[in-house]
């Protein structure tokens, strides 16, 4: 057969395992530039992303803020949800605190810059793996698990954080102790925090491959259901303010992720034959 007519997946799936750790070093590497890229752009946006992106969630003004208030007025006819006034300041208490601070907005940047390039790169690993009606929904598994991370994000960014930090910086033992927060805790804590959330927020597609190699089924999860239900609400009453609304806000899209989680595993969870005797 000529050269030209070889099936490269054939070829691919073919491959030994040290060939198939330099394709893999090869995926990392263009990962790895794409993360720079993004890094680098986000490095010369330093000053813009921390005082109007990062540190949006620590401002009265802040849009989440004005929502719940305007929300409180309309539902309780009071401000009994709107988010109190947070006196806090943000020192440096390190000489070098700043500068490090400014590469971790940067690789924390590049990271969600380059997702969607990322996501790319693990398919491109992967493909020789799957079938061909499988790859022919490549690119909607691809872009539903872009949407799906930077819809985390947003969530973290838009609700989780807000919520967060005001609770945890107006929550004080005694009113002789200042609030006085080291830049680098305030940072890490609201960027990891979007960060983790648009990570959360690839529940649906964890749960695909999980089911497509039988790890999990649907019935496991629905059976589960109730207990993962009490878990949410759980770590919805802890992270925010005590307020049945703050909780439900916090509350609804993971279960909605949940039972996206359910319908996707019964898609496709392989199907076990019947025996019959």
């Amino acid at each position: 057969m000529p050269l030209d007519q070889i099936d490269v997946d054939e070829f691919e799936n073919q491959m030994t395992f040290l060939e198939h750790l330099e394709a893999l070093r090869w995926h990392l590497i263009r990962g790895i530039i794409a993360i720079v890229l993004g890094a680098v752009f986000s490095f010369i946006n330093g000053k813009y992303i921390f005082d109007s992106i990062l540190l949006g969630s620590t401002k009265n003004d802040f849009w989440t803020y004005r929502t719940l208030c305007d929300l409180s007025h309309f539902i309780y006819d009071t401000d009994r949800i709107c988010i109190e006034v947070m006196g806090f300041k943000l020192q440096a208490l390190d000489i070098q605190e700043q500068f490090y601070q400014h590469f971790m907005i940067a690789i924390i940047g590049g990271l969600i810059i380059a997702m969607p390039y990322l996501l790319y790169e693990i398919y491109r690993f992967i493909k020789p793996a799957l079938k061909n009606s499988e790859k022919k929904y490549s690119s909607l598994v691809i872009g539903f698990s872009s949407l799906l991370f930077f819809a985390g994000v947003l969530f973290g960014y838009y609700i989780l954080s807000p919520i967060s930090v005001n609770f945890l910086a107006n929550y004080s033992l005694s009113d002789s102790i200042e609030r006085n927060f080291k830049v680098s805790s305030v940072i890490n804590f609201i960027s990891l925090l979007t960060l983790g959330a648009g990570i959360i927020f690839e529940l649906p597609i964890v749960v695909y491959f999980l089911s497509k190699i039988g790890l999990l089924t649907a019935e496991t999860m629905k059976r589960y259901r109730r207990i993962a239900i009490i878990v949410i609400l759980i770590i919805s009453a802890i992270i925010t303010p005590p307020d049945v609304m703050s909780q439900i806000i916090l509350t609804f899209p993971i279960l909605i992720l949940y039972e996206i989680g359910i319908f996707i595993a019964r898609k496709v969870s392989p199907k076990v034959p019947i025996e019959t005797p």
